[in-house]
């Protein structure tokens, strides 16, 4: 689904064709992880997976520092409805 005009869109596309957003930027994902990159009381961010997932998502299940977790979706996913891999803060603190 485009971020911007919430059109369907196919997982492995660049753009959307209703918008013509840049889903390298603009996904739903790369807005979510973009927030827990600038959230300083998450340490690491967790890609889950399915408990069906393909080879390609099980490849990058678990936790990354920051600045190295894997873009999602994955351009690899054979899923047969697509991918749905996301992401999960992992955090220093629980209570303020």
């Amino acid at each position: 689904m485009c971020a911007v005009c919430n059109s369907l869109v196919p997982d492995n596309a660049s753009r959307c064709s209703t918008c013509g957003a840049d889903h390298g930027r603009r996904t739903t994902l790369a807005s979510a992880l973009a927030r827990l990159e600038a959230n300083p009381r998450v340490t690491m961010v967790r890609v889950s997976v399915a408990d069906d997932c393909c080879p390609s998502c099980a490849a990058v299940q678990g936790a990354y520092p920051k600045e190295k977790v894997p873009l999602l979706p994955q351009g690899a996913c054979s899923a047969p409805n697509g991918c749905r891999c996301y992401y999960e803060p992992v955090l220093n603190d629980i209570y303020p």
